[in-house]
């Protein structure tokens, strides 16, 4: 009596390698737009707006002959309500960014009106 044995020949194929159509690849880019919306949606929740103002509301003054900062703050001072003068002449000088009180005729200023 005789046998036969079958083995079967198994092959291991490589794997294809996957190829978009125009359609998929239309699918692909729109995904990546609206993942980049959906992030940009979500990043931006975190800010959040306030009452207060992002800039000083101020005035533009020109420098008279004979004119000083404590005299241009005194004016400012006097024109908005604050009763110390030093303090004016700090924010005058933090606006303008000034190193020292040395103002020049025909300089411009910003000064502050709120």
């Amino acid at each position: 009596m005789s046998t036969i044995t079958f083995a079967p020949h198994v092959t291991l194929s490589s794997p294809r390698p996957v190829r978009l159509t125009r359609r998929g690849r239309l699918v692909v880019f729109a995904f990546g737009v609206l993942l980049a919306f959906a992030l940009g949606v979500w990043f931006a929740a975190g800010s959040v707006a306030t009452h207060e103002a992002g800039v000083e509301q101020v005035e533009v003054v020109t420098v008279a002959p004979g004119d000083t900062l404590w005299d241009i703050a005194a004016d400012a001072a006097a024109t908005t309500g604050e009763s110390n003068v030093g303090d004016m002449v700090d924010r005058i000088k933090s606006l303008n960014s000034l190193d020292s009180s040395m103002v020049y005729a025909g300089q411009t200023l910003r000064i502050p009106t709120d």
